[in-house]
């Protein structure tokens, strides 16, 4: 049962009293560096000594000509960019000091296919200005809730743009910033996921989702939250034996006091259930368990089953910019490889990165023991995450291929790839290059209604 604004209110404020809030709020005159020396989002300005990493000179903020609008599937605004040079399995110890151990496993694990194409680095994330004034604001005032476990004095914004306090804290603010993250308003997509198997083999699972940013709304603040972050919508399309199901999430903004709440629609049935384990290490059936619930997004949900630690920054070879493997018309075929995507299509470059490790805590269960995330300093995007198994061996290597959508502006994941080492097989989540369009983000301000189980129902069965 949903909480009431006041019992909430109460929770959160019995929940900050008995853990003492951890306040994460910088001095006014540090916040006031945004937009000076840091980008409005919190990352140096400067790029590195060696040139090798730009400055950040506004990101891109204007689509290439001949972009008729959202929905449109992107031009390359970056067609003359050339590959520099390539990370093959041959060289990659010249540049181990600036690849993650994930991406090094993958070159042992797959030899002579896998590779890094590495171009110019192009620092292109960009904010609105509407968005730029509310991660200034939240600078000073946002708080820690527990540990970990949620957030308050944030609205509209990075909250965290400027990490302090202790190596725990620091990681808690970098994953929160990837939790509410700059991703617009509202956005719809039509889109297909693959779990491919060993000999290359694969089966479509295509799906209509429809996501309203609560956190972002222009039109609330923190007080109309009602702690609901963003409303999530997933319509199965194909194949016919899943078509008709469907998902409805509420995600909450502390999952301590008030999980997740989720809802399926099983179409055979014709009924709405609760779906109270749609979290944590729960399978996801459609990517024949090579993604968890909490690998959704490169990860979601609460961060309370680890001890996080934040390791610092280091410059690293990640995905960026990758719009080739998402223009209009490219084959699925061509995409997917037998044992990892095409990486002619993808595009790497260098970039500084935070560093966090997560250890599953003692008496905790989950699949994974260790997680290591890899955070774009720029856009708060986790783009690679390094998961161990029980035995402390690296099992899993997660990859979100980014690109600005010049409309937002802002970088978000094209498609998000999930390989087993140990089964040597891979699942990709966003396939969309064979559909019409592309995401579609508007300014939309739905009814909260609309993302209600009674509605979900409704919908599923026209």
């Amino acid at each position: 049962m949903r909480y009431n604004k006041n019992v909430l209110f109460g929770s959160l404020l019995a929940l900050s009293v008995a853990a003492a809030p951890v306040s994460a709020a910088v001095s006014q005159s540090q916040a006031d560096r945004l937009g000076k020396d840091l980008t409005p989002f919190g990352s140096p300005k400067a790029g590195n000594k060696s040139g090798t990493i730009p400055d950040w000179d506004g990101g891109l903020t204007e689509p290439p000509p001949g972009y008729e609008g959202s929905g449109q599937h992107h031009i390359n605004p970056f067609p003359d960019d050339q590959v520099l040079f390539t990370i093959t399995a041959a060289n990659m110890d010249q540049y181990s000091d600036h690849l993650s151990e994930g991406v090094k496993a993958m070159f042992e694990t797959y030899p002579t296919t896998f590779k890094v194409p590495v171009y110019k680095s192009r620092r292109t994330h960009a904010i609105p200005d509407w968005v730029a004034k509310n991660v200034k604001d939240n600078a000073t005032s946002a708080e820690m809730v527990g540990e970990g476990a949620g957030i308050k004095g944030a609205y509209g914004g990075y909250p965290f743009p400027i990490l302090s306090g202790n190596d725990e804290q620091k990681a808690w603010q970098v994953m929160w910033n990837h939790l509410t993250r700059w991703r617009g308003i509202y956005v719809t997509r039509r889109s297909s996921e693959v779990a491919v198997q060993q000999d290359g083999d694969y089966s479509l699972v295509t799906s209509q989702q429809e996501v309203f940013f609560n956190f972002y709304n222009p039109k609330g603040d923190e007080s109309t939250l009602d702690n609901i972050i963003f409303y999530y919508l997933s319509f199965t399309l194909s194949p016919p034996r899943l078509a008709g199901g469907a998902i409805l999430i509420q995600e909450t903004l502390n999952q301590i006091i008030e999980p997740r709440n989720g809802w399926g629609y099983n179409a055979g049935q014709r009924r709405v259930r609760r779906a109270p384990n749609l979290n944590y290490d729960s399978p996801i059936a459609a990517s024949d368990n090579l993604r968890t619930a909490d690998d959704t997004d490169i990860f979601n949900g609460a961060l309370d089953k680890y001890n996080w630690k934040y390791l610092g920054k280091r410059e690293i070879y990640i995905p960026y910019n990758c719009y080739r493997i998402g223009e209009a018309g490219v084959p699925y075929s061509k995409i997917l490889g037998i044992s990892h995507i095409n990486p002619d299509l993808t595009r790497w470059e260098l970039h500084r990165v935070h560093v966090v490790e997560a250890t599953l805590k003692k008496g905790e269960r989950h699949i994974y023991s260790k997680r290591r995330f890899y955070v774009d300093e720029d856009s708060w995007n986790a783009v690679l995450v390094d998961q161990y198994d029980s035995r402390g061996n690296l099992w899993r290597v997660t990859m979100g291929l980014p690109k600005n959508y010049y409309e937002l502006p802002g970088v978000w994941t094209v498609l998000d790839v999930y390989h087993d080492l140990q089964a040597r097989r891979y699942h990709v989540l966003g396939l969309d290059t064979e559909e019409p369009t592309t995401r579609v983000f508007s300014d939309k301000i739905p009814n909260k209604r609309y993302f209600s189980p009674a509605s979900l129902r409704r919908r599923s069965v026209r």
